[in-house]
């Protein structure tokens, strides 16, 4: 197994109820350059009673060392380790009781990323899976068409500008219909123009979300 170079990393604890206490969870997973408590200032902007908000924070605030659509080894052993890390932390969620529909996966940038890809190889029914600008990680002969549907209905949002520097529209369309395919509820909308950050029509769409959770 690759090294863990991220499980030594904490885990922080944004407002809200601790995990014991919690009837929901949010697991928010920061961007490059980021940070854990970066990213969970975003739980302001999408309040929701019960809800815990926890977020993983990445060794050298990097998840992986290049870009998303690079091939998969070269990547490693952040990548494994990020997926790993994102594995415990639902695990941590499912551990205090509260069931998988009621967890809601949401990342930015690298953090979409590996938020995607862990949902896609990790499928079971979430409350939701949010990906502000990202997409599936690696080439798509990597095995996007070995992975087993499971997501069993799963709203899966993908929001991204037409034209970002890091993450091409292509895929993120792409990205959709594999998600799809694995049983997803899948929302893309591409925002003409949109910088590499996250806007008001991304997080009222969790909101949203959010307010038809029970």
């Amino acid at each position: 197994m690759p090294e863990h170079v991220h499980g030594g990393e904490p885990l922080r604890v944004g407002p809200g109820p601790d995990l014991a206490s919690a009837s929901a969870a949010m697991v928010l997973v920061h961007g490059r350059g980021a940070t854990a408590m970066s990213i969970l200032t975003l739980a302001e902007a999408m309040p929701k009673p019960g809800m815990a908000y926890i977020a993983p924070q990445a060794s050298g605030q990097t998840w992986y060392p290049h870009s998303f659509l690079a091939r998969r080894g070269q990547n490693e052993p952040g990548l494994s380790s990020g997926l790993r890390r994102l594995e415990e932390t639902v695990g941590a969620v499912l551990d205090a009781g509260i069931e998988s529909d009621r967890i809601v996966l949401l990342g930015f940038s690298q953090g979409a990323c590996l938020t995607l890809d862990y949902a896609a190889r990790h499928p079971r029914r979430y409350a939701a899976v949010v990906a502000f600008t990202g997409g599936l990680i690696g080439p798509r002969d990597q095995g996007w068409d070995r992975l087993e549907p499971g997501l069993d209905g799963t709203p899966i949002f993908l929001g991204c500008s037409d034209q970002d520097p890091h993450v091409p529209l292509r895929r993120v369309q792409e990205s959709g219909a594999v998600l799809r395919r694995l049983g997803g509820d899948v929302e893309t909308r591409i925002y003409p123009g949109m910088p590499h950050t996250i806007i008001d029509d991304e997080v009222q769409w969790v909101r949203d979300l959010l307010d038809g959770l029970p």
